[in-house]
Order: C-alpha cells, then structure tokens, then sequence
C-alpha cells in the first residue's frame, strides 16, 4: 500500500513545520510521507535542528521552503501549524484533507538560552504528542 502524504505550512518553514515533517518521518514513516513549506522561506532554526537531534531525529539536511515549490503535488493531508499559514493558505488544491492545528512559536520565546530552549522542547513534544495521536490511530 502506498504512503499517505502529509504537508505541513507554517509561515516561514524554520521550525513548526519543519520539526512536524522530521517527528512524522521517523515515527510514522511506514505509513506516511511528510513534507513542509512555507507561505515565506527563510532557514532552519538551528535550534529546531537541536532539540529533535537530543531525541534521535535529524534534521540538519532540511531547507525552508516555499508552497510554490509542491505546485501540481498531491497531498492527502495539508495541515497549517500556525494561525499566519492558516490564514494564507485557506485552500490548497493538492490536499484532500485540510486541517489546522496551531502551536506556539518557540522562536519568538524571549529570556536565557536554557529558557528558548526549553519552549522548543515543549513545543517540541506538543508537536509529537499530538502526530502521535492524530496520525498514529489508524489513519
């Protein structure tokens, strides 16, 4: 049976969705096929990189990438990680299934690096825990 396809939009595909594509693939990736862009591409925020590296996933390989970049691509889940993506992309052609299922951002967390990271890891295990169980039950 083939793999369902999953693509996930954030704003500018440096974190959110790049840590949803990375925790999809390794947990789920008998199953599905993620993929994320973003309405902007920008970089992979280095500490995205970081706290999915301390529990076994890399991502270091990744780029930020644009919507443009699936035109004519089939998906069949598209599912927006922040309320920005939402917005912009309220359709998308290639997707049979749309959802959105927002997170906090963890770059915008402001205090001590121990602080930053410790919101990305939060983050982080939000993003899993809910791939887990909306992926996960026999989808």
């Amino acid at each position: 049976m083939p793999k369902k396809k999953i693509l996930f939009l954030c704003t500018h595909n440096s974190c959110r969705s790049q840590m949803a594509e990375g925790l999809a693939n390794h947990l789920l990736g008998d199953r599905f096929e993620a993929r994320s862009a973003g309405t902007e591409a920008t970089r992979v925020n280095p500490l995205a990189i970081k706290v999915l590296a301390e529990i076994g996933i890399d991502i270091s390989g990744h780029r930020s990438k644009t919507l443009d970049e699936f035109d004519g691509e089939s998906f069949d889940y598209v599912v927006t990680l922040c309320g920005d993506a939402n917005d912009k992309c309220p359709l998308y052609i290639g997707g049979t299934q749309r959802d959105h299922r927002g997170f906090d951002d963890p770059s915008r967390c402001v205090g001590s690096e121990q602080e930053v990271l410790s919101e990305f890891r939060r983050v982080r295990d939000e993003i899993k825990s809910w791939i887990l169980e909306y992926f996960g039950g026999g989808s």
